[in-house]
């Protein structure tokens, strides 16, 4: 009796559990890489990448260059919901959201306050996550979408989806996701700095000339408003006042015009407040680790050290006074104040930022406390 009950029991329950019946078929579905988002007279326009996964993990054999990577579907809509929905009316499966890994917000989008927004519905929906990286532009966002990696890479492996792997080799502007945006804002002095994104034509392929990203400043935003952008040489202090600096360039000319470039290997930064009777100033050390890349004359270590502080603390203070003019606080002297004394940042700061002057940066002081050479001599190579 007892063995007929277990029978019975067991056929219920395989028939009751062995169903898909809600399972998502892979090759039915379409996947979302990255979003850009544009906003103008009044809507938002959508424009989503949607992307193959044939050229992922495929990198032991050769890739059909023929292959479509990446197509980019259109909408637009008074919210971004709608402009969501209206897309959905014209895809041919089920849009499958587990991938998306970045956002490219417009000019236009930054500059009229839509960046929270646009942020907000999709760290909503439960198949996105907070570690979707974010990036600005002044080109046309579907430019930046429809730009391909290297040599027909996975979408995936880009320079937009993957920030990271580039930024170990040149860290001229920190990756930056929805996670650390947030804690960002959160933080004095409630700024943030999102990677300014150009698209241009500098590649050369056997088919012709090519367009890719190219990393070219950042763009600053707060909680309510946005600051502006800071790019080019005027976003060159920001790497040497960060110690998640990877990897940097420090060129400068020597005698008869020849130049001379350095690697810079490791960044040290300690930043001091010093507080005052009337207001708080920043004694500032940066620390640095080189190596001689290329030399075009005979030059003594005690030279390439003096061009290297004179080049870096020219950029650190070019960056500042950039900043100052656009009222950012771009090396974050508000929140070092809070951390290391919190009464008197209470005392000075008005919102959360402290009112910053170029006097506020009381003392500059660049060392290179190691300086290698990728060969045994410092002279040229052929003389």
């Amino acid at each position: 009796m007892t063995t007929r009950i277990l029978v019975l029991l067991l056929a219920i329950l395989s028939a009751v559990l062995s169903g898909c019946m809600d399972s998502n078929e892979p090759e039915r579905m379409l996947y979302i890489n990255g979003v850009g988002v544009d906003y103008k007279d009044g809507k938002y326009e959508l424009y989503a990448q949607f992307i193959s996964f044939a050229n992922t993990a495929k990198s032991d054999q050769p890739v059909d260059p023929g292959a479509t990577q990446a197509e980019v579907g259109h909408a637009k809509g008074k919210t971004l919901d709608e402009a969501l929905f209206e897309l959905y009316h014209s895809v041919d499966q089920k849009v499958y959201w587990g991938h998306f890994n970045y956002i490219v917000a417009s000019e236009d989008v930054m500059v009229s306050g839509k960046l929270s927004p646009v942020i907000d519905i999709f760290i909503r929906y439960h198949e996105t996550r907070y570690q979707v990286w974010l990036y600005t532009t002044k080109d046309p966002v579907q430019d930046v979408l429809l730009v391909r990696p290297v040599l027909n890479k996975s979408m995936t492996l880009s320079k937009l989806g993957d920030p990271r792997n580039s930024y170990e080799q040149e860290s001229f502007v920190q990756p930056l996701n929805i996670r650390q945006l947030l804690i960002g804002l959160d933080e004095p002095s409630h700024e943030a700095m999102i990677p300014l994104i150009s698209v241009e034509e500098n590649w050369q392929s056997d088919k012709g000339p090519f367009k890719a990203p190219v990393l070219s400043g950042v763009g600053v935003i707060t909680p309510t408003s946005f600051k502006g952008f800071i790019s080019g040489d005027k976003a060159r202090g920001i790497q040497w006042m960060s110690n998640n600096t990877k990897r940097g360039l420090v060129a400068f000319d020597l005698d008869s015009g020849n130049r001379s470039t350095v690697t810079i290997d490791k960044v040290k930064v300690k930043i001091k407040p010093v507080i005052g009777k009337t207001e708080v100033k920043f004694d500032i050390d940066v620390e640095l680790w080189a190596t001689i890349s290329s030399v075009e004359q005979d030059v003594s270590t005690d030279r390439i050290r003096k061009e290297i502080i004179k080049v870096v603390e020219k950029e650190i203070k070019e960056t500042y006074e950039e900043a100052l003019e656009k009222n950012v606080d771009i090396y974050h002297l508000s929140e070092k104040l809070y951390r290391k004394n919190v009464k008197e940042w209470k005392k000075y700061h008005k919102d959360g930022k402290l009112e910053l002057t170029e006097d506020s940066i009381r003392n500059l002081k660049v060392r290179v406390t190691k300086l290698a050479s990728d060969r045994k001599s410092y002279k040229e190579t052929i003389e």
